[in-house]
């Protein structure tokens, strides 16, 4: 069945207030998952909702959070969130950035003790609609052997660019540094799907096709030793930088108990402190306009330019609504009765 993302949201919301998230925070999150799920990426959608109201029982994701100033350099600043909801804590950043590229042209914000934030393509997003340029990275617990090793230590440390856009609305890049991104494997699981061959190794080395091998095992890096670099380089930026964990320190989201300890890196830069608007607006569409004429690969019906796909999804499932695995939706009605919220309509009308 589909589900209206309205209602996902507000579910969302219940399930995070009645665990003392204050409403604001809540929504924010709420809206985050949804919108992943709506851009087609459920490794990153409400399956981790779940994750999330374990970590807050526990005491390792702070309910309230309270973002801390350590340094403020003008347009640099070092904020720490203090074991914050990841999201609200990045969201707070990507604004300070925002306001400080206000003032300098270019606002750099480094967070430390954070916490994961979901997709990081909403942050990027949201800074791009303000008129600049966006960079983000973030470290992540242990996912790939370093190249040449053969126990995981480096995370998928994903990162994001965003660009305003022209005529076609903005430009985005969000991707993991292993073949994958970890929640890929969890949404596979999931769904009691297989993975394909190549994403992954079981703990022994051998190649697996089995989700949950792969989330006990090693997950591949993207372009073999230029993955590794870019994720150690990923986790210098986002952990050793800012003073926050990395490496093996840093926990994950489906852990728990254990405080994630995870470090982000925002960068926004104030496209009119480098370019005229409208002159960038034109090179952009005609960029665009050049590389979606380029001829068609045998079996390709289309080319698309960076986070082209996920409007496309997003303005689709606004329409239909949003599909969850059965395995989410069982993990959503648990929630339900151990929040004692209200178990919605469309929950009670999905199968057991």
């Amino acid at each position: 069945m589909s589900i209206p993302p309205t209602e996902l949201v507000s579910f969302g919301v219940a399930v995070l207030t009645s665990l003392g998230v204050p409403g604001p925070d809540a929504r924010l999150v709420a809206d985050s998952l949804v919108t992943a799920d709506m851009w087609g990426h459920p490794s990153h959608g409400m399956l981790r909702l779940e994750w999330y109201a374990d970590r807050l029982r526990s005491g390792a994701m702070r309910p309230l959070t309270e973002v801390a100033t350590m340094i403020d350099g003008g347009a640099v600043a070092v904020l720490d969130g203090e074991d914050g909801v990841g999201q609200v804590v990045t969201a707070h950043a990507a604004r300070d950035a925002v306001r400080r590229a206000g003032e300098h042209g270019v606002g750099i914000v480094a967070v430390r003790n954070s916490n994961h934030f979901g997709t990081a393509a909403y942050f990027t997003r949201m800074i791009a609609a303000e008129g600049c340029v966006a960079l983000l990275t973030t470290n992540g617990s242990p996912a790939m052997a370093p190249w040449g090793g053969r126990e995981k230590s480096v995370g998928a440390n994903p990162w994001s660019i965003a660009v305003p856009g022209g005529r076609r609305g903005p430009v985005v890049l969000d991707l993991a540094n292993t073949t994958v991104a970890r929640g890929k494997i969890y949404a596979a699981l999931e769904r009691g799907e297989p993975i394909p061959l190549g994403w992954a190794q079981s703990a022994d080395g051998t190649p697996t096709t089995d989700p949950r091998q792969a989330i006990d095992g090693l997950i591949l890096p993207m372009a073999g030793h230029k993955g590794y670099g870019i994720a150690f380089m990923m986790d210098v930026l986002s952990g050793v930088l800012t003073g926050s964990s990395y490496a093996t320190d840093v926990a994950g989201p489906y852990v728990p108990d254990r405080r994630s300890g995870c470090g982000h890196l925002l960068l926004a830069l104030r496209l009119d402190a480098v370019a005229d608007p409208a002159d960038y607006a034109r090179r952009l569409d005609d960029l665009i306009g050049r590389t979606k004429a380029v001829p068609l690969a045998p079996g390709c019906a289309e080319i698309f330019y960076p986070g082209e796909i996920e409007d496309r999804n997003a303005a689709e499932a606004a329409l239909t609504g949003v599909g969850l695995p059965g395995k989410t939706l069982r993990g959503l009605r648990r929630l339900a009765q151990e929040c004692s919220i209200p178990v919605p309509e469309w929950m009670a009308a999905c199968p057991s």
